[in-house]
Protein backbone atom coordinates (compact mmCIF):
# COMPACT_ATOMS: atom_id res chain seq x y z
CA UNK A 1 0.00 0.00 0.00
CA UNK A 2 1.27 3.44 -0.94
CA UNK A 3 1.94 5.89 1.87
CA UNK A 4 -0.56 8.75 1.29
CA UNK A 5 1.28 11.15 3.58
CA UNK A 6 4.47 10.78 1.53
CA UNK A 7 2.62 11.45 -1.75
CA UNK A 8 0.95 14.59 -0.35
CA UNK A 9 4.30 15.86 0.97
CA UNK A 10 5.88 15.33 -2.48
CA UNK A 11 3.02 17.19 -4.19
CA UNK A 12 3.34 20.10 -1.74
CA UNK A 13 7.12 20.20 -2.24
CA UNK A 14 6.81 20.13 -6.04
CA UNK A 15 4.16 22.88 -6.00
CA UNK A 16 6.31 25.06 -3.74
CA UNK A 17 9.34 24.65 -6.01
CA UNK A 18 7.31 25.48 -9.14
CA UNK A 19 5.79 28.60 -7.55
CA UNK A 20 9.20 29.77 -6.30
CA UNK A 21 10.87 29.34 -9.68
CA UNK A 22 8.04 31.00 -11.61
CA UNK A 23 7.94 34.00 -9.25
CA UNK A 24 11.60 34.78 -9.99
CA UNK A 25 11.08 35.25 -13.71
CA UNK A 26 12.05 38.39 -15.60
CA UNK A 27 9.50 41.20 -15.44
CA UNK A 28 9.33 43.20 -18.65
CA UNK A 29 7.70 46.62 -18.78
CA UNK A 30 6.99 48.99 -21.68
CA UNK A 31 6.09 52.64 -20.98
CA UNK A 32 5.56 55.80 -22.98
CA UNK A 33 4.80 56.71 -26.57
CA UNK A 34 6.89 57.68 -29.57
CA UNK A 35 4.84 58.24 -32.71
CA UNK A 36 5.36 56.53 -36.03
CA UNK A 37 8.33 57.78 -38.06
CA UNK A 38 6.02 58.85 -40.92
CA UNK A 39 4.22 61.22 -38.55
CA UNK A 40 7.52 62.59 -37.23
CA UNK A 41 8.79 63.16 -40.79
CA UNK A 42 5.64 65.17 -41.56
CA UNK A 43 6.65 67.83 -39.02
CA UNK A 44 8.86 70.56 -40.47
CA UNK A 45 10.91 73.19 -38.69
CA UNK A 46 9.84 76.84 -39.19
CA UNK A 47 6.56 75.66 -40.77
CA UNK A 48 4.61 73.74 -38.13
CA UNK A 49 3.34 75.25 -34.88
CA UNK A 50 2.42 73.82 -31.49
CA UNK A 51 -1.15 73.37 -32.68
CA UNK A 52 -0.18 71.40 -35.78
CA UNK A 53 2.27 69.25 -33.79
CA UNK A 54 -0.47 68.55 -31.25
CA UNK A 55 -2.89 67.55 -34.01
CA UNK A 56 -0.34 65.22 -35.66
CA UNK A 57 1.40 63.65 -32.64
CA UNK A 58 -1.04 64.26 -29.80
CA UNK A 59 -0.20 65.50 -26.32
CA UNK A 60 3.48 65.30 -25.41
CA UNK A 61 4.56 62.76 -22.84
CA UNK A 62 6.35 65.47 -20.92
CA UNK A 63 6.78 69.23 -20.99
CA UNK A 64 8.05 71.70 -18.44
CA UNK A 65 5.60 73.46 -16.15
CA UNK A 66 6.96 76.97 -16.63
CA UNK A 67 8.73 76.64 -19.99
CA UNK A 68 6.49 75.42 -22.78
CA UNK A 69 9.17 75.66 -25.48
CA UNK A 70 10.29 71.99 -25.31
CA UNK A 71 8.05 68.97 -25.76
CA UNK A 72 9.15 65.38 -25.24
CA UNK A 73 7.65 62.16 -26.52
CA UNK A 74 9.39 59.12 -25.09
CA UNK A 75 9.14 55.41 -24.52
CA UNK A 76 11.29 52.89 -22.74
CA UNK A 77 11.46 49.15 -22.31
CA UNK A 78 12.82 47.82 -19.04
CA UNK A 79 13.54 44.43 -17.53
CA UNK A 80 13.81 43.49 -13.90
CA UNK A 81 14.49 40.16 -12.27
CA UNK A 82 12.52 39.49 -9.08
CA UNK A 83 13.19 42.32 -6.62
CA UNK A 84 16.37 43.66 -8.22
CA UNK A 85 16.74 47.12 -9.79
CA UNK A 86 15.24 47.54 -13.23
CA UNK A 87 17.51 47.85 -16.27
CA UNK A 88 16.62 50.04 -19.25
CA UNK A 89 16.86 47.90 -22.40
CA UNK A 90 15.57 50.40 -24.96
CA UNK A 91 14.72 54.09 -24.79
CA UNK A 92 13.60 56.51 -27.50
CA UNK A 93 13.07 60.22 -26.93
CA UNK A 94 11.71 62.66 -29.48
CA UNK A 95 12.47 66.26 -28.41
CA UNK A 96 10.69 69.08 -30.22
CA UNK A 97 11.75 72.66 -29.51
CA UNK A 98 9.69 75.75 -30.32
CA UNK A 99 10.76 79.35 -30.87
CA UNK A 100 9.14 82.48 -29.40
CA UNK A 101 6.38 82.50 -32.05
CA UNK A 102 5.49 78.84 -31.27
CA UNK A 103 6.99 77.47 -34.51
CA UNK A 104 9.04 74.28 -34.47
CA UNK A 105 12.71 75.24 -34.30
CA UNK A 106 14.39 71.86 -33.82
CA UNK A 107 13.61 68.14 -33.75
CA UNK A 108 16.03 65.77 -32.02
CA UNK A 109 16.09 62.01 -31.39
CA UNK A 110 17.78 60.41 -28.38
CA UNK A 111 18.36 56.77 -27.42
CA UNK A 112 19.90 54.81 -24.54
CA UNK A 113 23.33 55.46 -26.07
CA UNK A 114 22.82 59.19 -25.43
CA UNK A 115 22.06 58.60 -21.76
CA UNK A 116 24.61 60.12 -19.39
CA UNK A 117 25.15 59.06 -15.81
CA UNK A 118 25.22 62.01 -13.46
CA UNK A 119 27.54 61.60 -10.50
CA UNK A 120 26.10 62.93 -7.28
CA UNK A 121 28.45 65.34 -5.55
CA UNK A 122 29.19 63.99 -2.09
CA UNK A 123 30.83 67.14 -0.75
CA UNK A 124 29.26 68.80 2.26
CA UNK A 125 28.00 72.36 2.27
CA UNK A 126 29.95 74.47 4.72
CA UNK A 127 27.77 76.20 7.28
CA UNK A 128 28.90 78.87 9.69
CA UNK A 129 27.96 78.23 13.27
CA UNK A 130 28.90 76.25 16.33
CA UNK A 131 29.85 72.63 16.04
CA UNK A 132 28.55 71.23 19.31
CA UNK A 133 28.03 67.71 20.53
CA UNK A 134 25.08 66.17 22.34
CA UNK A 135 26.23 67.06 25.86
CA UNK A 136 26.95 70.68 24.95
CA UNK A 137 23.49 70.88 23.39
CA UNK A 138 21.90 69.34 26.49
CA UNK A 139 23.65 71.45 29.13
CA UNK A 140 24.39 74.58 27.06
CA UNK A 141 21.50 76.63 28.45
CA UNK A 142 22.20 75.92 32.13
CA UNK A 143 22.73 79.23 33.91
CA UNK A 144 21.77 81.40 30.94
CA UNK A 145 18.37 82.36 32.25
CA UNK A 146 17.78 84.96 34.97
CA UNK A 147 15.46 84.64 37.93
CA UNK A 148 11.73 85.13 37.49
CA UNK A 149 11.81 88.58 39.10
CA UNK A 150 14.46 90.01 36.79
CA UNK A 151 12.92 88.71 33.56
CA UNK A 152 10.62 90.53 31.18
CA UNK A 153 7.19 91.42 32.46
CA UNK A 154 3.91 91.56 30.64
CA UNK A 155 3.31 94.82 28.83
CA UNK A 156 6.97 95.74 28.26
Amino acid sequence: MVDMKKIINNIILATTIIITISSCSTIKDYRGYVPDQKLIDAIRADVDTKETVMSVLGNPTMKATFDDSNWYYYNKRTERWAFLKEKVIEMNILAISFDDENYVSEIKHYTVADNKVIDVVSKKTVTHGKDINFLAELFGNVGRFGSATNGPTAGN
